[in-house]
């Protein structure tokens, strides 16, 4: 039983690798992006409220995510109605703004933990977390669910491999 969960979740791993590790990259950066703004915010102008802080940060990183995640990460799963994919993501960035906010409220208001240290972690470390593994999950089932093969050959388009982006060195591809 044992084994057999072992070899699941290993065979799992070895086939989301790549989507995990450019998600992390993405997310990284976001991160980066979110926590600076959200410290500016906190010491400074915003000082007084922390929770409005957590959300223009989140909000501005998302916008950051947005075309990581779109253009990279699941670039391969891009869907022809860019509508649609637009406003689930923004519906499930939405979701993890409340995550991420809500852990905020419970630190600062229920908790009494009113240290800019004490937002930060539960907003950006405990909050981004969470709202983190639900992002991916949300991303891949919901947000990004086009068919690389389908949409490149409808639109006659070549999708890059990570290769090709870093060399600029691109196959030529024969249309039939």
């Amino acid at each position: 039983m044992i084994t057999r969960l072992y070899t699941a979740l290993r065979d799992l791993a070895l086939k989301l690798w790549r989507e995990v590790a450019k998600f992390g990259v993405v997310g990284g950066v976001a991160f980066l992006i979110d926590s600076a703004i959200f410290l500016w915010l906190i010491s400074g102008p915003m000082d007084d409220s922390h929770v409005k802080s957590k959300a223009i940060a989140v909000a501005v990183a998302t916008l950051f995510s947005w075309v990581g995640n779109r253009y990279w990460t699941f670039r391969h799963r891009r869907t022809k109605t860019r509508a649609r994919e637009l406003i689930m993501f923004v519906l499930m960035n939405l979701i993890g703004l409340g995550i991420q906010s809500g852990c905020v409220v419970v630190s600062y208001y229920l908790l009494g933990l009113t240290s800019t240290t004490a937002s930060f972690v539960s907003g950006s470390i405990v909050g981004m977390g969470l709202a983190m593994v639900f992002r991916f999950i949300a991303y891949k089932h919901w947000v990004f669910t086009g068919d690389a093969e389908g949409a490149s050959e409808e639109q006659g388009l070549h999708m890059l491999s990570d290769r090709e982006l870093v060399t600029g060195e691109v196959d030529q591809v024969q249309k039939d």
